[in-house]
């Protein structure tokens, strides 16, 4: 076959470092979200919707078939860390966790998953993100150590 194809869809998930609510002001979130937004689409991928709440991202992604996974997390964490740090309405000490979680998602399921992640807000007045990313994890059947998967 001479020509490569591929539709992968993933979930991802990563907080703010020791879940600070560095996204609690709404003009400061907009804007990190947009910022996601664009540098996953300046990574080659597809970027169907970003959202969270006060600590932490939810992103639904189209993964390109030519970067990986650590790659583009790698890419778009450090470049909104870098804007956020310069922006005024920002604590010079804004940073993400080291560690992400990254799901798949079948192409049927892509809608319900943006609108889950779109929810985010309501969703969290009623769950926290450890209970949502445990909840997460075992929906996909991914063992974590509950020692690393918090700092």
């Amino acid at each position: 076959m001479p020509q490569s194809l591929a539709q992968v869809w993933l979930h991802v998930v990563f907080s703010t470092k020791e879940r600070r609510p560095f996204l609690q002001d709404e003009a400061f979130q907009v804007e990190m979200f947009r910022m996601l937004s664009h540098h996953v689409k300046e990574s080659g991928c597809v970027s169907l919707s970003v959202g969270g709440y006060v600590d932490h991202v939810h992103l639904l992604v189209g993964l390109s078939r030519t970067i990986t996974i650590a790659k583009l997390l790698e890419k778009i964490k450090t470049e909104t860390s870098k804007w956020a740090k310069d922006k005024e309405s920002c604590s010079s000490g804004f940073s993400w966790q080291s560690g992400y979680g990254a799901f798949s998602v079948s192409h049927s399921n892509r809608i319900a998953v943006d609108e889950y992640i779109r929810g985010q807000q309501d969703h969290h007045e009623k769950k926290s993100f450890q209970e949502e990313f445990r909840q997460l994890c075992k929906l996909h059947d991914v063992e974590f150590d509950e020692r690393y998967v918090w700092d």
